[in-house]
Formats: C-alpha cells, sequence, structure tokens
C-alpha cells in the first residue's frame, strides 16, 4: 500500500512545486532536492567567502562584515570546544535578535552541537520543562534582567553544566554602550560570580588561543531542536537538519520573483525573533544565502520599527499579520515612507484579505503570504512574489521540490481530487527528522516519508494551496465538522473587527459549539446583536457562534501569533467553576472533543 500510494503521488505532478528559471541579473537559482546541500557551517562559510566584506548585521547603529561573523564564529565555536561542547551535546539560545544569537548559532553548529531554541520570555516552569525534555547541557543568554529573569531562579537544579552571559553592552556602538552601562543599570541582571556561568568574551578569548573544532558533520545530522509553539497543544521538540534548513533557504532563493533582489546588496529587517522558526530560516537564513544585512530588532515596537525602517530604507521584510496590521494602523495617523520594499513574506498566522490589501496600498510592494510549519522548516508554500495577481485566500504554491497531497482524513490511503478538501500531507527535502524522543508520535505524522500536518485544505486546478483548518481545532458540532477558519474569515469582513479567535466550548445540547473573541478597530463600535445580524448570510446555522466576546485584546505568541491555548483554558476553568466538574473530567472531555 505504501508503494501505491507514493506512485499515486508522484504522478499527480500538478501538486508539485515550480522549478525557478534562471534569470539575468538577479539571485534567483533552480533547485535541485536531490542536490547533496552543505551544512550549515559549510554554507555560512560559502557567503563569508562570498560576501567577506559586505555589512552582515546591523544593530543599533553598529555593524559587522561577513568576514568579521566568520571569524567570530571560529573563535566562540573553538571557545565551546574547550568547554566542552561536542557533536550531538544539546545547547540552549535563550537569546533576543542581537549579532549574538547569529554568532552563537552557527558557533554552536561548527563545534559539532545541536541548537535547542529557547523563547526568553518564558516562565522558569516552561524553560525548566524544555531543557529538562531537550537534555540541553548548556545555555548562551543574554545579561538583561527581561531574559535572564526566568533562567536565573531553576540553572541549580535544571541540569546545565554552564551558561555563557553575553553582555549587551558589548554589542552597540561604544558611545550608546558606555551610556547603556551608566543609565540602564537597573536593566542589567545580577549574573552570579561563580564557575557555572562564564562571560562571552572569556569563550573568545579561550577560542583564540584554540584552533577550530574539525568535528565531521552529516547534512543529515540535527541541527536544531525547534518546539512547536504550543498554540493549541503541548510543545514538542522538532528535530531539524541541516540539510532541512538548507534547503528550505535556497527553495525561497528559487522562488519566483527573487530575480528582483541582487547578491551582497539587500537589507532585511529582522524584528521576528530568531528563536522562532519562521524568523531563523526566512529571516537569517535567507539573508545568509544572498548575502543581504540583516537590521535586527531585539523587540517590536511599531514607532521605533517604523522609523527604523524609513532611516534604513530595506529591501526585505518578514513579518506576521499582527505587525503589517499594526503598520496600517500607523498609516493612518501619518504618512509612511516605505518604498524600498521590494519583497514582503508573511507567515505564522492566516492573513486577513483586509490587512494585505491596505499594506500594498500603502508600500506598493505585494505581500506575499505563505504557510508552513515548525516541522517543515517551516516554509511549505508561498505566494509568488514575481507581481503575478495574489488568489484570495490562498498559501501559494509548493516550495520548489516540494509536492502537496490531500488526503482523506478518515482513510489516509485515498488521495483527493483537485479542489476537495482533507488532510495535508507534504514531501520535500525540508521535512523534519521526527519529534525528539517521541517515536510514537512521529511514527503517527511521518508516513512513507510525508508529514501529515494535521492541516485541513485543497489543491486547486491551478496548484495553488487553500487552507480550511486544524484538525484538531476542528469543532463537532452535532456530529457536523465546523472549522473556526471559516467562522474567522466572516468576522474578519466586518469594518470594525481588528482580530479574531475562535473556539469550541462544551455546549449541552450541540456537545461542543463555536464561540468567538474579537477586538475592534481603533476607533470602531459594533453590539454584539449586530455582529450576530452580520454572520447570519454568512454561515450556516451549525457554524454561527453561540457567544461573541468583545475584548481589549487577545493573546498571542512571542512572534505576535494569536494564541487559542490560553482561552481554550479559561473556558475549560469557567465550565469546571460552573458546573462542579472535576478539571481531570473537563480536561478529558476538551480531549475527546
Amino acid at each position: 500500500m505504501k508503494q501505491d500510494m507514493h506512485a499515486q503521488a508522484a504522478e499527480d505532478a500538478a501538486y508539485g512545486g515550480a522549478e525557478a528559471s534562471p534569470t539575468k541579473g538577479g539571485v534567483l537559482r533552480p533547485f535541485d532536492p536531490d542536490e547533496i546541500l552543505p551544512t550549515l557551517p559549510a554554507f555560512l562559510d560559502e557567503s563569508v567567502a562570498r560576501f567577506a566584506d559586505k555589512a552582515a548585521i546591523e544593530f543599533f547603529g553598529r555593524s559587522w562584515s561577513y568576514r568579521d561573523i566568520g571569524q567570530l564564529v571560529d573563535k566562540m565555536a573553538a571557545g565551546l570546544a574547550a568547554l566542552g561542547v561536542e557533536k550531538g551535546m544539546r545547547v540552549g539560545l535563550c537569546l533576543p535578535n542581537s549579532p549574538y544569537s547569529v554568532i552563537s548559532f552557527f558557533a554552536v553548529l561548527k563545534a559539532g552541537g545541536t541548537v535547542v531554541n529557547y523563547n526568553p520570555l518564558y516562565t522558569s516552569r516552561e524553560l525548566a520543562a524544555q531543557i529538562a525534555d531537550s537534555g540541553t547541557e548548556l545555555m548562551i543568554t543574554l545579561d538583561l534582567k527581561a531574559v535572564y529573569q526566568g533562567l536565573g531562579p531553576i540553572i541549580a537544579e535544571s541540569g546545565l553544566k554552564r551558561v555563557v552571559v553575553c553582555p549587551m553592552a558589548d554589542a552597540l556602538p561604544p558611545a550608546k554602550g558606555l551610556l547603556f552601562r551608566i543609565f540602564k543599570r537597573s536593566e542589567r541582571a545580577d549574573i552570579p560570580a561563580d564557575d557555572r556561568h562564564i562571560a562571552f568574551d572569556a569563550v573568545i578569548k579561550r577560542g583564540s588561543a584554540s584552533r577550530v573544532p574539525g568535528v565531521h558533520i552529516e547534512p543529515e545530522d540535527i541541527a536544531v531542536l525547534q518546539y512547536t509553539g504550543g498554540t493549541t497543544g503541548v510543545p514538542k521538540g522538532a528535530m531539524l537538519s541541516h540539510r532541512a534548513l538548507v534547503a528550505n533557504a535556497r527553495q525561497l532563493v528559487a522562488q519566483p520573483g527573487c530575480d528582483v533582489l541582487i547578491e551582497g546588496e539587500e537589507s532585511i529587517v529582522g524584528v521576528l525573533p530568531f528563536f522562532h522558526v519562521f524568523a531563523m530560516t526566512v529571516c537569517m537564513l535567507f539573508a545568509i544565502e544572498i548575502g543581504a544585512v540583516m537590521v535586527l530588532v531585539p523587540r517590536f515596537n511599531k514607532e521605533e520599527l517604523i522609523g527604523l525602517m524609513e532611516k534604513r530604507k530595506p529591501t526585505l521584510f518578514p513579518a506576521v499579520p499582527t505587525i503589517y496590521g499594526a503598520i496600517n494602523a500607523l498609516a493612518e495617523t501619518r504618512k509612511l515612507h516605505l518604498e524600498s520594499l521590494k519583497i514582503c513574506i508573511s507567515g505564522g498566522a492566516p492573513l486577513p484579505l483586509e490587512v494585505r490589501a491596505d499594506f500594498e496600498e500603502l508600500t506598493g510592494c505585494k505581500l506575499s503570504e505563505g504557510y508552513g510549519l515548525t516541522e517543515c522548516s517551516p516554509v511549505v508554500s508561498v505566494n509568488p512574489f514575481d507581481g503575478r495577481p495574489v488568489r484570495a485566500g490562498s498559501a501559494g504554491l509548493p516550495m520548489p521540490g516540494t509536492s502537496l497531497e490531500i488526503r482523506d482524513s478518515e482513510n489516509p490511503a485515498v488521495l483527493l481530487p483537485r479542489s476537495v478538501k482533507g488532510e495535508l500531507w507534504v514531501r520535500g527535502p525540508q521535512v523534519m527528522s521526527g519529534y525528539w524522543n517521541k517515536p510514537d508520535e512521529t511514527a503517527h505524522v511521518l508516513r512513507d516519508g510525508a508529514l501529515r500536518t494535521g492541516d485541513v485544505g485543497y489543491v486547486d486546478e491551478d496548484g495553488y494551496l487553500f487552507l480550511v483548518d486544524r484538525l484538531k481545532d476542528m469543532i463537532i458540532c452535532s456530529g457536523y465538522n465546523v472549522y473556526p477558519r471559516v467562522i474567522e474569515d466572516a468576522l474578519y469582513e466586518h469594518d470594525a473587527i481588528a482580530e479574531v479567535i475562535v473556539i469550541g466550548v462544551r455546549d449541552a445540547y450541540r456537545g461542543e459549539t463555536p464561540k468567538a473573541f474579537v477586538t475592534l478597530r481603533e476607533g470602531a463600535s459594533v453590539s454584539i446583536e449586530d455582529l450576530h445580524a452580520f454572520l447570519v448570510p454568512r454561515l450556516s446555522k451549525i457554524e454561527l457562534p453561540r457567544e461573541i466576546e468583545i475584548r481589549d485584546s487577545l493573546p498571542k505568541t512571542m512572534i505576535g501569533k494569536l494564541s487559542k491555548k490560553e482561552l481554550i483554558e479559561e473556558e475549560r476553568r469557567s465550565t469546571h467553576h460552573k458546573t462542579g466538574a472535576s478539571e481531570d473530567e473537563e480536561a478529558r472531555r476538551h480531549v475527546d472533543a
């Protein structure tokens, strides 16, 4: 049966990604999925050799060339090896965007280690759980309270052997660094002076007196343990190989429209955190592949971001819908100058049509929505960069070397025809190797070389992917399948709505029923009754939410992606309080649903 499934998928060529054709002057290059790809350290070394004197990183006005970054990576790799980092050792990066995040990422890999990305805003409990699950032995972090405060209290009992501390002041231009040390003392963490902690400079000094470790690394070795966002469930460590990550970066360069880019001449704004897989690949690795300068931003503030973009005039801008929406909102109060942009990519969450339209009118730059997931390094599909009309609601065409399969969710052996909804399966070099220490879950999602995404969608006659929802988010109302995405899209059509989350809640008659949480645009007002009336002609009776709740804000992840898990937990507690059912019973009901 497996061979038949694979053969059937192979015959349906239109599900596959289009191959790029080289054009004059730009960086567009064809992608060959059968090519033997380099490891990530070799990937960086290639760009260091090609773009040695070009700027690689800008941070608060200070600049590092590709040669500078290459030398610092080599020194840090040697220093980490002297600290005991060896092949396969898990090393955590608990860092906001800064030169340290790029240097440390490649230094760990060059020393043979495996990078484990950590969100610096995690609680101590969340950090401890991920450290234990991954077996992280060494952590690299920053000397800011906002970053270190969650990590500090758990270091002794966490199993971490060493913590490398990077000083924020040293990454700034000299004058700004001095002012930071004088006037920002309250923002600096109190780092214990013990043998467990070691300064970044001390690691570099050790590395300067050592040789770069000659560790043999294969493209199929695990480069990164990337924990899933956990917006709807428990985070798991996706094992991403060197080959998968390099492939995904090069698939981006093979996208139609990349011929507008010139190697060594572009600049990209890194406002999305590099510890998130979207930014790691679409900003950091993509930039390194084309020799672009990364203008790094450690945190999102719309006023500061726009000021930087208007001054620096970047050509590439990957972001999430909430950031594009924030820029649009700012444009309502003053004129923005973002004409330098050549390619903008939206990912991480569905892009509302009005957000895309408003941004494109504002900048004159096409905003290409893409689709990906942690398990695919992450990009699976993206709308073309070359100015072709974007199909409303589409997640674009599959990446070169990637094939999409829509399968019957009840009978996965059945490959569904075009325009019929089913579960999306993905094949391609960017697919993960599995989940860390979770063989049963790995076996469930990796089948015959394909990844079961758990997403529901269809592919149209021209190969464009459209997503409906996630199987695990599906609400079953009186035996009918209801997809929150359909309800969310309908609410987004209302002019007053800014953001929407729809979840399933307990219902005595239906079993489950949809509930919508919304925020309103600045200055807008609307009643619950008006919203219900607005939805009546747009949704079936079974899809109409029983409740609509207007809130000042909705929960989000670090990158600005709307997060359902907090609202699901809130509703679970509320139901427990009203019914008196035990928390275990309510949790089981939610899982069963």
